[in-house]
């Protein structure tokens, strides 16, 4: 007779060969339910495959498999407007694929396609709200229509006279006109104080006032707005390079080297950054730094001439 020991012993194994045979018979089945399901979606019957699809990308393990599963999960949620089964296939397509050109090719279309999806919703259901007037500015921007823009950041201020990042908006594009004049950069000079009313921390804003300053040659308020705009973004390179360059104007070579240098190690490969520090570790008498510096200009700009230094800038050959 069996002890109660070897009792338990014998379905011990019994369980385990059990689950094993489950398993091995089990794989093979979620796998041809899976391949079953691509071959719907690309026959063109997503209704009836995007169940199967979403299930089968969490149980699927062989990777070929599993990409196929979220290539055409992806096409089949973007036709039937399923905006959160698209974002889940995305979701495990980037992640486990991230280099794979295909995956890449049809995340573009997807986000691109998501957009402008959102984009339609948001007209359809609140086309007088600000945010679909701030859209519509944003599409205008990108075409370069600077004037239909301008209407329509201004038609949000009319009703959200403090709504944060307008007035900024706005200013950049009064500057961005082909046309833009001493009247439009003093506009826009408006736009950039009152959006500094209203939001403190804007660092884009104190940048541009910096920069109009600078262009002027006022180089006590481009330090001010540079040097604001600096602390408010420790990563904003190009902030670290306009106070150095206003710096270096206003003959105060030595204070310009420490936003200089920020501004290099910020923007490694950034040819102005190289030249600007090179210009002032001359004048401040660290020639052979200087020098250092100007041979990294060079080697950035190439032989093929490459962006030269602002006009406002003193020349090598002033050195």
């Amino acid at each position: 007779m069996f002890r109660l020991r070897d009792l338990l012993s014998l379905l011990l194994v019994m369980l385990i060969a059990g689950a094993a045979n489950a398993q091995s018979v089990g794989k093979p089945a979620v796998d041809a339910s899976a391949r079953s399901a691509t071959t719907l979606a690309e026959s063109g019957h997503c209704p009836e495959a995007l169940p199967s699809l979403r299930k089968s990308l969490v149980q699927v393990k062989n990777r070929e498999l599993k990409r196929k599963i979220g290539l055409d999960g992806v096409r089949c949620a973007m036709t039937l407007h399923q905006t959160a089964a698209a974002l889940e296939f995305l979701h495990v397509l980037t992640r486990d694929f991230p280099k794979d050109p295909d995956v890449l090719y049809v995340a573009i279309h997807a986000y691109s396609d998501l957009s402008t999806f959102t984009s339609q919703e948001l007209a359809r259901e609140a086309p007088s709200s600000y945010q679909a007037h701030e859209l519509l500015a944003e599409s205008y921007e990108s075409q370069g229509k600077w004037s239909d823009a301008e209407k329509e950041y201004r038609t949000i201020l009319n009703e959200n006279p403090t709504l944060p990042g307008i007035h900024f908006r706005l200013g950049r594009a009064l500057l961005s006109k082909p046309d833009s004049g001493p009247d439009l950069a003093n506009a826009a000079r408006q736009e950039f104080l009152q959006e500094l009313q209203i939001d403190p921390k804007n660092a884009g804003a104190e940048y541009v006032l910096g920069e109009l300053a600078r262009q002027s040659q006022d180089w006590d308020e481009a330090v001010n707005h540079f040097s604001k705009a600096s602390q408010l973004d420790p990563q904003f390179g190009e902030a670290f390079l306009g106070l150095g360059m206003s710096l270096i104007a206003a003959k105060h070579y030595p204070e310009a080297l420490t936003p200089l240098e920020t501004a290099v190690k910020l923007e490694p490969k950034n040819p102005n950054a190289h030249y600007n520090l090179a210009l002032a570790y001359t004048r401040a008498g660290r020639k052979q730094e200087g020098d250092k510096e100007f041979a990294i200009h060079r080697s950035l700009v190439g032989s093929d001439g490459g962006p030269a230094p602002s006009s406002s800038q003193p020349q090598e050959n002033e050195r």
